[in-house]
């Protein structure tokens, strides 16, 4: 069944990025996604089931548009440390406990903190994620972990998990 889904995801993908509905172009298509569905379908999802729910879709979407507020929020404040005469930076590395256990959710949300200005995902050792953060404002770890994946974990947790 993943071998299926897969072949499927990429033809799509396929004609979506060919955008030629022509019968050469969906022989090509489908030689192309059989041959990468057998070599990389090891590496995709394992419950394939999750990946057909449209729920995940909407909280994808949600998730989306946190991610962008978060990115221009942290735009501004790091603009501003930038611009400041005084240069207010309380640079540091914060110790986060992660809630996610997923492999895959762990990875999104690492990158989402990275993308997001002020804030770099260094390591991820077991259930700890290290974080350099441009401004620490709390020495307490569960408000640090607030601040900084709050608001990406619990939307990760309803498409990954």
């Amino acid at each position: 069944m993943r071998y299926v889904t897969v072949f499927i995801l990429s033809l799509i993908f396929w004609m979506l990025v060919t955008f030629r509905f022509t019968v050469s172009n969906l022989v090509v298509g489908s030689i192309a996604s059989l041959i990468s569905s057998l070599i990389f379908t090891r590496f995709f999802i394992r419950n394939i089931y999750k990946l057909l729910q449209p729920g995940r879709y909407f909280w994808f979407v949600i998730y989306m548009a946190v991610f962008i507020w978060e990115c221009i929020k942290a735009n501004f404040d790091v603009a501003y440390r930038v611009l400041h005469p005084g240069m207010p930076i309380r640079p540091g590395i914060v110790k986060i406990k992660l809630e996610l256990k997923s492999e895959l959710a762990r990875t999104l949300l690492a990158n989402s903190i990275t993308m997001t200005p002020g804030t770099i995902a260094v390591d991820i050792i077991g259930d700890d994620m290290y974080v350099h953060w441009i401004y620490v404002r709390s020495e307490d770890p569960e408000t640090c972990r607030k601040m900084i994946t709050g608001k990406f974990e619990k939307y990760l947790k309803r498409i990954i998990e």
